[in-house]
């Protein structure tokens, strides 16, 4: 009776230690997933931090690593109207080299509408089939457009990254509130000006109208995102 009872206690005893590490593994292996989660969606979130040229602070440029006289030397040349001017600029300051790294991090977007297929490529991430892509779909007529046509072949995680590089013209004159306040640097006075002077008949009249409340640089600068 006493072996009995002495090996029925060793199983239980068994079975607990066995119960215990196990539920220690699926702790472990809930806290490494979830940390894992965690890394996966800062990651994303940096990845988006893509600065704009024309607009980012001399702190937000600071903290990309660059000293400070490069710094002077990118403030100093805005406005930048072209992304190839702009690329030129940056390669000039960090070098060749670095120019891939730099402009994951910095970079004027381009004209989903105007920009050479082959100049896509400069875009982190495009090659040339993505290139062929972003081309094939024109005229682009709104950011969903282009979601919902390059979605096709990209997750939307990638649709949305590549949107930190690209822009699609807003039309003065049917544009909503949300599509002119997505036009970097543009908020709500802005956005009151541009409302006001509809129906705009020219692009002159918009230079006209709005350059009433900005400078000749600020001007050229908002032209890009605008048509008719």
């Amino acid at each position: 009776m006493k072996r009995v009872l002495i090996c029925i206690t060793m199983i239980a005893f068994i079975a607990s230690c066995s119960s215990s590490t196990s539920g220690e593994e699926k702790s472990e292996e809930a806290q490494t997933t979830a940390e894992t989660e965690e890394v996966s969606e800062v990651e994303v979130a940096s990845s988006s931090n893509v600065l704009n040229p024309n607009l980012a602070s001399r702190d937000e440029i600071y903290s990309l690593g660059l000293l400070d006289s490069d710094i002077e030397a990118i403030i100093a040349g805005r406005p930048y109207l072209d992304p190839k001017g702009f690329l030129a600029k940056l390669s000039e300051v960090v070098g060749e080299n670095k120019l891939a790294e730099f402009k994951s991090k910095m970079f004027l977007p381009m004209n989903l509408n105007t920009t050479a297929e082959v100049d896509f490529k400069q875009v982190p991430g495009v090659g040339d089939k993505m290139a062929h892509e972003f081309e094939e779909y024109r005229p682009y007529t709104s950011v969903e457009q282009f979601r919902r046509e390059i979605g096709k072949y990209v997750s939307e995680e990638e649709v949305a990254q590549y949107e930190n590089f690209v822009f699609v013209p807003v039309n003065l004159n049917t544009a909503s509130k949300e599509e002119i306040l997505a036009i970097p640097g543009v908020g709500d006075k802005m956005l009151h000006e541009f409302e006001e002077y509809r129906p705009y008949e020219s692009m002159e009249q918009f230079r006209r109208e709005i350059g009433k409340y900005v400078d000749d640089d600020e001007l050229a600068r908002l032209e890009r995102y605008v048509t008719l």
